[in-house]
């Protein structure tokens, strides 16, 4: 396998049952592709995503964004009403599938890091966990969270199966005047410096399609899934 080769999807807004099914069907296409993919990607609406394990009463209680969709993914409640939205997805066969959780959490903040840094905005990975509110992503920073003046501004959310490692991550840019597309470009720039990715478009196509129809139709668009627990 080519390490150096990944694929890059940059999508617009998407409904929120069809982010998360894109994400999973990516994560269990992972071995077919046998590319990391990174993918950008926006909400049709001002919704807001929880981890798989989360009970869908406390969520709604803590927000009032809708629709409300449950990840592929742990972590706890992330608003998706301004951040910007980006997948990683890594197949069993490529190193980062190998890092332990806390190891590959700090790659990808140290990787979101340094993008911010290659459009002159300077942030760091916070040293240790300063949670507040047990359950809300954006309230209080864990451990290799990226932060800006001592703000929060990134975390992730990881999972990983036989098939592949997914990591969903949020930038909660700062008040500043920013282009996402310019952050977007500097995340590829980064990966392109530290570890001479080469990148290639992703089309979605045969069985990747088919499965994220499949998964939004039938998982992440249904009451019962999501209100489940």
């Amino acid at each position: 396998m080519n390490d150096a080769g990944w694929y890059l999807l940059q999508q617009g807004k998407q409904a929120a049952a069809y982010n998360m099914a894109l994400d999973d069907a990516l994560l269990e296409c992972a071995p077919e592709l046998g590319r990391p993919v990174l993918r950008f990607y926006g909400w049709l609406e001002a919704a807001a995503s929880f981890g798989y394990a989360q009970k869908y009463a406390e969520i709604e209680r803590w927000t009032m964004l809708r629709p409300l969709v449950r990840r592929p993914t742990g972590g706890g409640l992330v608003p998706h009403d301004t951040d910007w939205t980006y997948s990683v997805v890594f197949p069993p066969r490529h190193p980062w599938y190998e890092l332990k959780a806390v190891e590959s959490y700090q790659r990808v903040h140290e990787w979101v890091r340094d993008a911010f840094a290659g459009i002159k905005i300077a942030t760091s990975l916070a040293p240790s966990s300063q949670k507040e509110i047990p359950g809300q992503c954006f309230v209080g920073a864990e451990k290799f969270d990226v932060v800006w003046q001592g703000r929060k501004i990134a975390g992730a959310a990881q999972r990983r199966t036989r098939t592949g490692l997914l990591i969903q991550g949020s930038v909660q840019p700062p008040p500043i005047p920013l282009v996402r597309e310019n952050w977007q470009a500097a995340m590829c720039e980064a990966a392109r410096r530290q570890w001479a990715v080469e990148w290639s478009a992703l089309e979605i196509t045969g069985k990747l399609a088919e499965m994220t129809r499949s998964l939004q139709a039938a998982k992440y668009s249904q009451a019962a899934y999501n209100q489940k627990r």
